[in-house]
């Protein structure tokens, strides 16, 4: 995983429950339930801060929906080099050879 420069706030996300359910799948967390949240815990977070929660739930819902192909590579490893495609062809080839 590439280095968190904000744990804090992705521990929020975290306590917040990073989504909320929806009618038929998931849904980014609402503008209300950060509000609750956020007064519940008498928390004085900068307007960036409200709109990037929101943002990080709307990403994860993204990944996750596009993470349901069984081809999609995980999102923290880096795409194939040169040599490992060409490796992957020899492969291939030798399987069908």
């Amino acid at each position: 995983m590439p280095p968190n420069p904000a744990p804090h706030l992705t521990d929020w996300l975290d306590e917040l429950g990073i989504t909320e359910a929806g009618g038929m799948a998931a849904v980014p967390i609402s503008w209300r339930e950060i509000q609750a949240w956020r007064d519940s815990l008498h928390l004085d977070l900068e307007p960036w801060e409200l709109r990037l929660l929101r943002k990080l739930s709307k990403a994860y819902i993204n990944e996750s929906r596009e993470a349901e192909s069984e081809h999609r590579p995980p999102p923290w490893r880096a795409g194939a080099t040169a040599d490992e495609q060409a490796a992957d062809v020899v492969d291939l080839r030798a399987l069908f050879s």
